[in-house]
């Protein structure tokens, strides 16, 4: 079954937040006195060492800290290669991999199909995030000097292949080297262009042929690639005004590791295993610099309604309202105060991107109806109290 790697949270970074972070930060009402004279203390311990500081508060390294807006672009990205890798039938996995998500197959199966769905899993991946044209160059490991001094390669073979190595293209370019005599009279050869050929049918049927390019002077070095490996990277396009070009490598990688496990296992059993590897960190780096050129906004919560109202004295009532809001699972904030302005109200839904009102005053708490508000179009309708609920799923449904 694949196994799909998990990044773990930054869970050393908070702890060390929470441990610097001043007492009366995080603590409220009846300990406040408590904090404010241990924070007295700290300070007056801090002030008797500024002028020779015995130590510096340091970000750990390989970590870095991420703004809300960023936080929330990093959690699409990564819940869309999630999402991906489980509808493909993998489990999780937790590893300590700081920038890499992680989907491998272990096992022993028919030639290339697990090879096919690893390179289709790619191109969903980047499809759907959406960072413009990419291609994913595939080759074979065993390059000259591996296939003449490991594999016993006659060296006019080889040499042969060496012919092809500036060439690339799809399957096209395997026919051709299958066509030629010096490769077609060698197993070895032959063995791997059938392969190729196989594998070249599989995308074909997954429909992503024509984003695989066989490119033999690819060569990843890793010792521990057996067979066919792979690496995608973004094509240039043409920068819009004030774009900059973003050079950042490859953006996903993997390949087939058939010799690595047994290599752990003290009776060296071998399992073949293919499997890739998104490079989440440089995926984030694209769209954050994409971000700041085009000067985008993004939403730092999921609130889907705000409980706001016109009048003074109506904080109980917000109270039951928004209440009856969380209790049906919906999505729901106001404004910690007893008698905020409307106007400032509804200015914060605009700012946060909210995009439903739903307004309590003494007219409708007499009427016995709630105003929903639409924060777009500012649009008004009045519906009886029993039927909030299920308005505000419709309308959330819908959007």
């Amino acid at each position: 079954m694949p196994l799909l790697g998990l990044l773990p949270r930054r869970a050393w970074a908070a702890l060390l937040s929470q441990l610097v972070r001043p007492p009366c930060a995080s603590r409220t009402g009846a300990v406040r006195c408590q904090s404010q004279v241990a924070e007295a203390v700290l300070t007056s311990q801090l002030k008797a060492h500024q002028e020779k500081p015995n130590f510096i508060i340091k970000i750990p390294k390989g970590t870095r800290d991420l703004s809300p807006q960023h936080m929330v672009v990093r959690e699409k990205i990564l819940d869309l290669v999630i999402s991906c890798f489980k509808r493909h039938g993998a489990k999780g996995m937790d590893t300590p991999a700081f920038e890499l998500k992680d989907f491998d197959i272990a096992g022993q199966f028919d030639p290339m199909i697990p090879d096919a769905e690893c390179l289709k899993i790619m191109c969903e991946i980047l499809s759907g995030l959406q960072l413009g044209d990419f291609l994913i160059k595939m080759a074979w490991k065993d390059v000259r000097h591996e296939m003449v001094a490991k594999k016993g390669l006659a060296p006019e073979v080889a040499d042969r292949i060496g012919d092809y190595v500036q060439c690339h293209g799809g399957v096209s370019l395997v026919e051709q080297m299958f066509q030629d005599p010096r490769l077609s009279q060698n197993k070895q050869a032959l063995e791997g262009l059938g392969d190729l050929k196989l594998l070249f049918e599989y995308l074909t049927l997954f429909g992503i042929a024509e984003k695989i390019s066989f490119d033999l002077s690819l060569a990843r070095g890793l010792d521990y690639y057996t067979g066919v490996i792979y690496e995608a990277v973004l094509l240039q396009t043409p920068t819009q005004a004030g774009e900059e070009p973003l050079n950042v490598g490859s953006v996903a990688a993997g390949g087939r590791y058939d010799g690595l496990v047994g290599m752990f296992d003290p009776k060296g059993h071998k399992v073949p295993c293919v499997g890739l590897s998104i490079g989440v960190e440089r995926i984030f780096y694209i769209v954050e610099q994409r971000m700041k050129t085009k000067g985008e906004k993004v939403r730092t919560t999921e609130t889907q309604v705000f409980v706001a109202t016109p009048q003074k004295n109506f904080l109980q009532e917000r109270l039951k309202l928004i209440t009856e809001l969380w209790d049906a699972g919906i999505k729901a904030e106001m404004l910690y105060k007893n008698n905020p302005k409307l106007l400032t109200q509804l200015h914060y839904c605009e700012s946060t991107g909210i995009p439903l009102v739903v307004i309590i005053g003494e007219q409708e708490l007499k009427e016995g109806v709630i105003k929903i508000r639409s924060v777009a179009s500012r649009e008004e309708v009045a519906i009886k109290r029993e039927n909030l609920v299920a308005e505000i799923q419709k309308r959330l449904s819908e959007s």
